[in-house]
């Protein structure tokens, strides 16, 4: 049974809810003959991937939709073999360069290189170009984008790139000149609750007004999660009504979890069993800068913590995030996070004293 962020994803341009003006220009170049590279950039749960989707379903037809999942082998210059899983349909791949960390570079040139030399097969294809999306765009080391810009630069002709990042920030110049930037906003409280309120008309669930607008504010503009939340409250409880109480995302308890070990105990040993959930995130495949970020959020927001520390929490998981986009081994500065705050909250408790 597939969950309600599936099931209710809308499948072409002209069924997606908000963001119309976006959808009809979408729907214009999908028509048109001259087709951009395109760098889609907003939040979260914004509706990136679906609108990607839709206009691919507007380039190709619904054989856009047919697809498959390869594994491919590639070999570095060190002789190193790397694993690496390619969504693809007859008109267009699905790559995630990032997943492989320094090596996307080789992802990069092999696999573009290859595609991009091949002409479409299909001679019925109302475009004569096959499309390579890359999601986590913004995560691509240099080298990747460098050979990216090559690659968009010499076989144009052949191949067209969409690009999906949360923030053009982590993109190169080069890159943003040669690609059209489509920022896809965070949709509003009331358009999630409409949202919301079509997806209980589908189930047959009960409507309820305020419940939704509770999950629209708790949900952070994010629409994926809002569904997801949504979807657990009717799931967990037989007679839902206004008050019914929305439950978090298990991995937003794990850090809550980690915020109450660091103001609780401040030594190696509790390190240790913060490292531990740290790894067991990391392992659930929640990005390194959402559990820093939410840590803070969670650290800040505890009474215990005085006004006068605030300040000084958010400066340091700032640096430490910027440490994590520019190193590889996320965990070192999740705990060197984890440490600095327990030292600054330490002093302070004793310079109270």
């Amino acid at each position: 049974m597939s969950l309600l962020v599936d099931k209710l994803r809308p499948r072409s341009l002209e069924a997606l809810t908000y963001h119309a003006d976006l959808s009809e220009r979408l729907q214009s170049l999908a028509a048109s003959a001259d087709f951009p590279h395109m760098l889609f950039y907003g939040p979260s749960g914004a509706g990136k991937k679906t609108r990607i989707l839709a206009t691919l379903r507007a380039l190709y037809g619904p054989g856009a939709e047919k697809i498959k999942i390869d594994a491919r082998i590639f070999q570095t210059s060190s002789s190193r073999k790397i694993e690496f899983n390619i969504v693809s349909s007859v008109y267009h791949l699905e790559i995630t360069p990032s997943d492989v960390g320094t090596y996307d570079r080789v992802v990069v040139q092999e696999l573009l290189k290859e595609i991009a030399q091949t002409q479409q097969v299909d001679l019925n294809a109302r475009q004569r170009f096959k499309v390579v999306v890359i999601n986590e765009a913004d995560g691509l080391s240099r080298d990747a984008q460098a050979a990216l810009r090559r690659t968009m630069e010499k076989y144009s002709n052949n191949v067209r790139l969409i690009l999906v990042a949360n923030s053009t920030a982590g993109i190169i110049a080069p890159i943003r000149s040669r690609t059209l930037l489509v920022r896809v906003a965070a949709p509003t409280h009331k358009e999630i609750c409409d949202v919301l309120q079509n997806a209980a008309k589908k189930e047959n669930w009960k409507a309820i007004p305020a419940l939704n607008e509770r999950i629209a504010q708790d949900s952070g503009r994010n629409l994926r999660r809002a569904l997801l939340m949504f979807e657990a409250v009717y799931a967990q409880n037989p007679e839902v009504s206004e008050k019914t109480p929305i439950p978090p995302p298990d991995w937003e308890v794990l850090i809550a979890e980690i915020a109450n070990d660091c103001l609780t105990e401040r030594s190696p040993q509790m390190i240790m069993t913060i490292r531990a959930k740290l790894y067991d995130l990391l392992s659930h495949c929640i990005p390194a800068t959402m559990v820093i970020k939410v840590l803070c959020f969670k650290l800040v927001e505890r009474p215990e913590v005085d006004p006068i520390l605030k300040p000084d929490v958010v400066k340091w998981a700032a640096f430490y995030e910027h440490r994590i986009k520019q190193g590889s081994k996320v965990i070192f500065h999740l705990e060197a996070f984890v440490a600095k705050f327990m030292r600054i909250y330490e002093m302070f408790l004793v310079g109270a004293t």
